[in-house]
């Protein structure tokens, strides 16, 4: 038993990860049904969440996803542009269903037109931005979202408290969601990593990507002229 409870606890590797991206630091705003995932507040007012609750929450969401025979049934969203990479790649290794452009009203609720669908779970990365939670809620669909100190937690079944707001914090995110849930599924073992690597979830600016290009075929340029 003892054995089966270590693989669950969190690892120093993973407290590193959610450092090093910034997973910790929430907003200056808090709602209240946030509160018992604070660990505390700094000087400049910003909300410090507690690692700990994340872990358990990552694992909680994994355990739902994982309960779900079919996955395609899952629904993995984000309208926002910094997720919207990451639940892509989720979808590639969990083979879930993304939504990371338009959305069509109706979809989950209207069973007269073409494009409906009778999912089992949904996720989403900003329950203030993905109002897909709303039309959920008029068919009691289960639902996870990452939220942060601030988030509105209405219509959310599992809320997992992290930064949804960085770049890097909502890639690493939806990364440990795809390992927690290849963990539970034997398709990895709990000893080793995924294959991708988190950086692959973070979302780039396309001025990040116009620079490295053009300094690639800088590069190019003196190679030949040499």
């Amino acid at each position: 038993m003892s054995g089966v409870l270590n693989v669950l606890q969190m690892k120093e590797g993973d407290v590193l990860k959610f450092l090093a991206a910034g997973t910790h630091l929430g907003d200056t705003d808090l709602d209240f049904q946030m509160e018992q995932c604070i660990y505390k507040r700094k000087i400049d007012g910003i909300y410090i969440i507690n690692l700990k609750r994340t872990q358990e929450k990552l694992l909680l969401a994994a355990r739902a996803i994982v309960a779900i025979e079919n996955t395609d049934n899952v629904s993995v969203i984000s309208s926002r542009n910094t997720g919207q990479r990451a639940v892509l790649k989720l979808a590639a290794a969990t083979r879930a269903t993304p939504i990371a452009d338009c959305f069509t009203p109706g979809t989950f609720t209207n069973q007269i037109q073409a494009a409906f669908w009778e999912l089992h779970l949904l996720v989403v990365t900003d329950p203030r931005t993905d109002h897909q939670l709303t039309e959920a809620s008029y068919v009691n669909l289960p639902t996870v979202a990452l939220g942060n100190t601030d988030s509105p937690l209405r219509y959310v079944d599992i809320a997992i408290p992290c930064n949804n707001k960085g770049v890097h914090s909502v890639g690493l995110m939806w990364w440990m969601l795809a390992q927690g849930v290849l963990h539970m599924c034997g398709t990895i073992s709990h000893e080793h990593l995924l294959e991708v690597m988190p950086d692959l979830y973070f979302y780039r600016y396309p001025e990040e990507i116009e620079k490295e290009e053009q300094a690639a075929a800088e590069k190019a340029v003196t190679k030949e002229e040499f």
